[in-house]
């Protein structure tokens, strides 16, 4: 009887702020059959600092996060306060 922990990520990019949502999916395997699994979620936006995210994550932000997608971005926000 041997139990594996498998874990697997995937995403997506939502909004005009190109908001990163990660779906993380963990499973239990028990001699190759799948006996449960949960799933976490967390969406990480442009004002984040993803310094010490995976490689995968830093690639996407980079990419998408331009200049004025972070502007818009912080323009949002501040408007959401007012």
């Amino acid at each position: 009887m041997a139990l594996e922990k498998q874990i697997t990520y995937d995403y997506e990019i939502r909004s005009a702020y190109k908001h990163i949502n990660e779906r993380k999916r963990t499973a239990i395997i028990e001699n190759g059959k799948e006996l449960s699994y949960s799933y976490e979620r967390r969406v990480l936006t442009p004002d984040m600092d993803v310094s010490s995210e995976s490689n995968e994550i830093q690639g996407m932000a980079s990419s998408l996060w331009t200049d004025e997608v972070k502007q818009a971005w912080q323009e949002k926000l501040e408007a959401d306060s007012e």
